[in-house]
């Protein structure tokens, strides 16, 4: 790693996410209608706050932070950096403005290239590496926080004309076949991974058949009009209470017009394609459809073996598997350490990347986590039997 490919690296990643709130107006930056939405005005500044707060406080000598008020504002949950205002509370900071969060972004990215013309240590490379992955992660959020918000507004407004990330279908069909026998398992080798990718260690595995497509719209639609959202048997318990508190019978974003099926999508609402993949449903929908199948979810360590023969990267996919830590993982001393490990409680494991992670931003061994009920990210179902 050098100087001059983490500053290429800086450049592309940062403009990005620049060029994905591009079509907003200035109204879309601020709205969180649900906690776990935040506004892509806060998603902007919390990515310019890490490389302020990691990188510039610490590496660069005399620098001053650009607003003391913007540590308390853009902290998500770096309890070792200080208090932090309610992640509920995003949506309410209509101060700063937007420009000043522009602004802000100048600034640091300014002070950033100060930085890197000079001779930096491997250490410090490797955090501002860091810094941009963590900044590709909240490029994808800022994708699916813009959809639910858009996609909650009555009147379904476009984000970008033929930018609909929902209409692609599966190239292979099928079953692949993997072999019993004892497996590796995370990652190994040069170049980027997180902290909970770490400890390479052997699973074994008994023999399995795991679909090579994904379940498509058509698919969900038999299990629907089958009284899929109506038979508890299908159900975890927990995932049949979700049903009945909240009402569900589709995945997010489907709506019945007309007697049919729409979705709403980045280009505004359409009808459902029943050959398109699957998007926006829960680990507990996932878990019931496969139950319908009498099929079952993959566990993350089978989705890894078979991912070298299997066609992924268009929807993160549900896996059977919790998140848990592999073998001899430890935390990182300070706040860089509540990065993964703390969150390895009451959460699955998701695998491949979606239509919305950014490029270069997808591996075999990346685990990516949501709670059961969570179904904003462009989740999706691969079977196995």
């Amino acid at each position: 790693m050098t100087n001059h490919s983490i500053r290429d690296e800086f450049n592309t990643v940062r403009k990005y996410s620049e060029q994905i709130c591009a079509p907003l107006a200035n109204e879309d930056y601020v709205p969180q209608p649900v906690p776990f939405v935040s506004p892509p005005k806060w998603h902007l500044a919390h990515s310019t706050w890490f490389f302020e707060t990691f990188i510039l406080k610490q590496f660069q000598p005399g620098y001053k932070e650009y607003d003391p008020d913007f540590n308390f504002l853009f902290n998500s949950y770096y309890n070792n950096i200080g208090e932090r205002t309610m992640r509920t509370d995003r949506g309410n900071m209509t101060r700063p403005t937007t420009e000043a969060v522009y602004a802000y972004r100048r600034h640091v990215d300014a002070c950033m290239h100060e930085l890197l013309e000079r001779d930096l240590d491997q250490d410090t490379l490797s955090l501002i590496r860091l810094g941009l992955h963590h900044e590709q992660q909240h490029q994808e959020l800022l994708v699916t926080d813009i959809k639910y918000i858009l996609g909650h507004n009555p009147l379904f407004p476009v984000y970008k004309a033929g930018h609909n990330l929902v209409g692609s279908g599966n190239t292979e069909t099928g079953f692949l076949t993997v072999p019993e026998g004892v497996y590796d398992i995370g990652f190994s080798g040069d170049g980027f991974c997180f902290d909970n990718e770490l400890g390479k260690h052997k699973v074994y595995l008994h023999e399995f058949e795991i679909s090579k497509g994904l379940v498509t719209n058509a698919e969900y639609l038999e299990f629907m009009n089958a009284g899929g959202y109506a038979d508890f048997n299908l159900w975890l318990d927990e995932g049949w209470s979700w049903v009945n508190e909240h009402a569900v019978n589709a995945p997010m974003y489907w709506h019945k017009v007309s007697g049919e099926w729409h979705y709403f999508t980045l280009d505004g609402l359409q009808k459902v394609d029943p050959d398109a993949i699957l998007s926006h449903v829960s680990f507990y929908e996932a878990s019931a459809f496969a139950q319908w199948k009498q099929m079952r979810l993959p566990t993350e360590f089978e989705w890894e073996i078979a991912s070298v023969n299997l066609d992924w990267g268009q929807r993160w996919e549900w896996t059977n598997s919790a998140y848990l830590p592999y073998p001899g993982f430890t935390k990182a001393p300070g706040a860089v350490g509540e990065y993964n490990g703390k969150f390895m409680i009451n959460q699955m494991v998701l695998r491949g990347a979606s239509v919305a992670t950014s490029p270069e931003h997808s591996r075999r061994t990346y685990r990516n986590f949501f709670h059961a009920p969570e179904r904003w990210q462009y989740t999706g179902i691969r079977l196995v039997k």
